[in-house]
């Protein structure tokens, strides 16, 4: 059977004064659907590349299969896409297993366009179907699910599922639930490789801790129990013998060592200055073009008091949804009314524009936290998991994940009644899209979200709306029942 031996490898990136890992060892089938998890920072990406051979490294990785990465790093950007997954395999000349793989519904017409005006999703699709055609490797793949909706997303599940083997990095819960036969957690420079999918994993875990804990307690109890008989009888002759024996016996109880995780949840939680009133949000007829393409058509809906709404459909078409709606782009005509106590935030898919500066962390969320004192920033942005030194960086050199914590913080210190949040998840760990997920769930006021984290859909939503080529459809009904509902298909034209 094919293998991946891992053993003592060891790795720190030039410069660092902590290594990435310490003295590594474990082996693999390559037969395995193997979830690699841990807190972003951690290595897993890293991991994925030492496996590539793209970093120098102590130890040894011995493998004898073939290994592909996702994403590709796609050079040429300005080629056709047909061009560009032919340059990747050769013999791509049998396409169906896109039909397959159902990732393109118009597959003709997206494979002759230059890749660097297709949607991020679009992007993402490419990348995958290049992937899967090459279908004798061992796969690489860092986080597949981003930007993806829900139909691409099972469309990979069903098709990944029939893989020989694969390790995949991913936040999605549902997907490493529905994917995955192995879960390798990755903290304090070490990887523990454990049997079933993410939530057996979770569940053992916290199980195997309260054990350890509960182990321990009963030795901490042993001990002090020692201790009391040894001061009181080692100055006493006759009972000496007995104090010296429990001497040598308390010498020999060790408590088992537990490890904290290093896992830390940021506390994500959304209070209003000021309730909602009955008047909300009125939208008709709203109409928008860019570049000569219909992007919104027609759209008409209302929000009330208590509606958490995901909007699905094109990306494209939602954002520009959103950023209509706050006023970042104008509408082609159509009619949008606020509520007269409508407070907004909102979190945009894209945030370059938010970190261009040199300031720091501290300096940056200062503009939006009321308070003038930077002990209280301070405290606040720890909350966050911005610790310690951390405040002083530069929000220019954050990292995504970072950059997502700053944009939640943000919308927090706004104290809105009313949130625009655009595919929030992305570049969020787990521990950090639970909290999230927490948060909008105890969040009492109104929410417009696009998301392609299933869980946070099915558990925050109370209404859907799908953005369609003639219009909105809209529903009040649970997501998997939407997904699955045969007249919403149809009125896809599906």
């Amino acid at each position: 059977m094919s293998q991946i031996n891992v053993q003592n490898l060891t790795f720190g990136y030039e410069g660092s004064l902590k290594n990435v890992f310490e003295n590594v060892s474990f082996v693999l089938d390559t037969d395995w659907k193997l979830g690699l998890i841990g807190r972003n920072g951690k290595g897993k990406t890293t991991f994925l590349k030492l496996l590539m051979g793209q970093y120098e490294y102590q130890g040894t990785i011995s493998k004898n299969v073939d290994i592909d990465y996702f994403p590709y790093d796609i050079k040429n950007e300005n080629e056709m896409v047909l061009d560009i997954i032919i340059s990747i395999v050769p013999n791509a000349e049998d396409w169906e297993i896109i039909k397959e793989l159902n990732l393109l519904n118009t597959t003709a017409d997206i494979l002759y366009r230059p890749y660097n005006t297709l949607s991020g999703g679009e992007q993402v699709k490419i990348q995958l179907v290049a992937l899967f055609l090459k279908q004798d490797s061992f796969l690489l793949i860092d986080e597949p699910t981003n930007h993806l909706d829900k139909e691409a997303r099972d469309s990979i599940i069903n098709y990944i599922k029939n893989k020989k083997g694969f390790i995949v990095v991913s936040h999605d819960r549902y997907f490493l639930n529905k994917v995955c036969t192995h879960i390798a957690d990755v903290d304090f420079g070490k990887i523990k490789v454990y049997p079933g999918n993410y939530d057996f994993w979770y569940e053992s875990s916290q199980l195997a801790l309260k054990q350890a804990k509960e182990q321990n307690k009963k030795k901490e109890e042993k001990i002090k129990e020692l201790q009391e008989f040894i001061a009181r009888f080692s100055a006493n002759a006759s009972k000496s013998k007995q104090a010296t024996s429990r001497k040598k016996l308390l010498e020999k109880i060790e408590l088992d060592e537990i490890v904290p995780s290093s896992r830390k949840y940021p506390f994500i939680e959304f209070t209003p200055n000021r309730e909602l009133g009955k008047e909300v949000l009125t939208v008709a007829h709203l109409n928008k073009e860019i570049d000569g393409v219909k992007v919104l058509n027609d759209v008409s809906f209302q929000v009330h008091n208590g509606d958490k709404i995901v909007f699905l459909g094109n990306e494209i078409a939602v954002t520009t949804l959103f950023q209509i709606l706050m006023g970042e782009i104008e509408k082609d005509s159509g009619m949008i009314i606020w509520g007269k106590t409508v407070e907004k935030s909102y979190y945009p898919r894209y945030n370059k524009e938010y970190f261009e500066g040199n300031e720091t962390i501290l300096d940056w969320i200062g503009k939006y936290y009321k308070i003038d004192d930077p002990t209280v920033t301070r405290g606040f942005l720890g909350r966050m998991l911005f610790s310690g030194e951390d405040v002083f960086k530069s929000v220019s050199v954050l990292s995504g994940g970072e950059k997502a914590r700053s944009m939640l913080s943000k919308c927090m210190l706004e104290a809105p009644n009313f949130l625009i949040l655009d595919d929030p998840t992305n570049h969020l760990d787990l521990e950090s899209i639970t909290s999230l997920n927490r948060g909008l769930i105890k969040f009492r006021g109104c929410i417009l979200f696009a998301s392609h984290d299933h869980e946070l859909i099915s558990t925050t939503s109370n209404r859907i709306i799908e953005i369609i080529n003639r219009g909105i459809i809209d529903r009040n009904i649970p997501y998997d029942e939407y997904m699955s509902s045969d007249e919403i298909k149809k009125l896809r034209g599906e």
